[in-house]
């Protein structure tokens, strides 16, 4: 979708020129200075009952006297807050989807002034409202012909609307990205397909990318996401880019993707109902992958290092046992309780590989537990960090970026519960605090640098008659990225 901004005084607004005007109305009344013609409109769409300035009501007028767009769309917000402005862009712009309108021009009335904020969430929001999965699937409603969308600005918000723009394009193509790459089925978004993707956005941006294979897993020795990918006769993949921003001598940040491309628990099978949506177990890889996207289109003056591990889990005579003892890269060893606490194990060894890049912090991204979505549900990703800096880093990107996480704790309690009498660690304790314990699991093997993780079990993806990839933490990830240049 083609992004601009046009000044434009917000009692002026009848005579702009598009497919359809949106408005975005946020309060209980008409907001003062509103172009008289379509305050006119609102009060009597409101006088016949037609609509109403509540959170979530939308209403579709055509060719109202006075106006230029033959479509008018009033959308109202409530609160007059980014997150209510961009809920209910997004909620009118979705009125558009199948109206046949090319273009959009939208404004804001009865909110502070447009920034680069709300000029971001409002791309965030069309590129939401416009989205439609379509890879496997000829039959899908035809794409949307909305293809444009120009946000209306006061003379002395454009140069803020213009950065926001920028910033929300990028973060709309990695979050698309990420999407489509969780939406896909798992024999087709395999860990070859996610190490053609990344290879692909190493060429077209001259990244550094380097794709590992199993023999070369092997002299590594990450026996733990090698036992892991055993069970399957899908090759595995360890892919890792470098985008270097700054100069040579700055540490990167290095963001760690699970990229368990399908989930059968293994030996530990999972329940059949609702197994297919362990095509999702790769929403951290998928994550990653979109971050990557994003920070390569903004440039900014930082050094990156994505590391994906990638493989199935799946059941088979060569598959990983409960009981088995395995050998991590870091020499520690790991009692396997649950072959469907797969995660960690890949997990573990790529956090010991970040280790040679001397990295400044480093942030690993997982649909790790099921315990994570029964503390926090949909909402909010479980976040785990060493420090508190770091933690309020990533509190601050995720609320910037409206894709919020929860700081969950580490005491060193917690540790008790993966003690092993046949193992340096075990790879589950009990159900309590389960996503919890995961992430001391991780801890383990992130002892020499600043670590962050975060659990994204229940917002990577929707169930239900919603069902597909959010594309989540991607927003929260591009915001902390750009948080660390210095």
């Amino acid at each position: 979708m083609d992004f601009r901004t046009q000044s434009a005084s917000l009692d002026a607004l009848a005579g702009v020129s598009a497919d359809a005007l949106v408005l975005v109305l946020a309060g209980d009344s008409v907001p003062a200075g509103l172009d008289p013609v379509l305050a006119a409109a609102v009060k009597d769409a409101i006088k016949l009952g037609d609509f109403e300035l509540k959170a979530g009501k939308t209403l579709v007028l055509q060719r109202v006297a006075g106006v230029k767009a033959p479509r008018l769309v009033l959308a109202a917000a409530g609160a007059a807050t980014l997150k209510a402005g961009r809920n209910a862009a997004q909620a009118a712009l979705v009125q558009l989807k199948t109206r046949g309108a090319v273009h959009a021009a939208l404004a804001y009335a009865g909110f502070a002034a447009l920034d680069e904020s709300m000029a971001e969430q409002t791309v965030l929001a069309a590129a939401e409202a416009v989205y439609l999965y379509r890879h496997t699937k000829p039959s899908a409603a035809p794409a949307p012909v909305l293809s444009k969308l120009t946000l209306l600005a006061g003379k002395d918000e454009g140069k803020a609307v213009k950065a926001g723009l920028v910033r929300g394009q990028a973060i709309a193509a990695g979050i698309e990205l990420a999407r489509e790459a969780a939406n896909r089925p798992g024999n087709y978004a395999t860990p070859t397909y996610l190490a053609d993707q990344v290879k692909q956005l190493g060429r077209s941006h001259g990244l550094k990318v380097e794709v590992l294979d199993k023999k070369a897993v092997e002299k590594l020795g990450m026996g733990s996401f090698l036992a892991v990918a055993e069970g399957s006769d899908e090759p595995l993949r360890f892919i890792v880019a470098r985008y270097d921003g700054a100069a040579k001598t700055q540490a990167p940040v290095v963001l760690v993707g699970k990229g368990i491309t399908f989930d059968s628990g293994g030996i530990s099978l999972k329940p059949g109902a609702e197994m297919d949506e362990m095509k999702f177990d790769m929403g951290g890889a998928a994550s990653v992958l979109g971050t990557l996207r994003a920070v390569v289109e903004l440039k900014p003056k930082v050094n990156l290092v994505c590391i994906i591990a990638a493989c199935e889990n799946m059941p088979s005579g060569r598959a990983l046992k409960p009981g088995d003892v395995i050998t991590s890269m870091s020499g520690q060893t790991i009692e396997v309780l649950n072959t469907d606490a797969e995660g960690r194990l890949i997990l573990c060894d790529a956090l010991t590989y970040a280790e040679r890049f001397k990295p400044a912090v480093v942030v690993d991204v997982a649909t790790l537990t099921g315990a994570c979505v029964i503390a926090l549900g949909g909402v909010r990703s479980g976040m785990y960090a060493s420090d508190d800096a770091l933690a309020a880093a990533l509190s601050s990107a995720g609320e910037a970026a409206l894709d919020p996480c929860w700081r969950m704790p580490l005491d060193e309690e917690y540790d008790e519960g993966l003690k092993s009498n046949f193992a340096d660690v075990a790879n589950v304790g009990s159900r309590a605090g389960g996503s919890i314990t995961a992430a001391k699991f991780l801890q383990r093997f992130a002892g020499k640098y600043r670590w962050g993780h975060l659990d994204i079990a229940g917002t990577a993806w929707k169930g239900g008659a919603a069902k597909g990839g959010t594309g989540r933490p991607v927003g929260l990830l591009t915001h902390f990225v750009l948080s660390q240049v210095r």
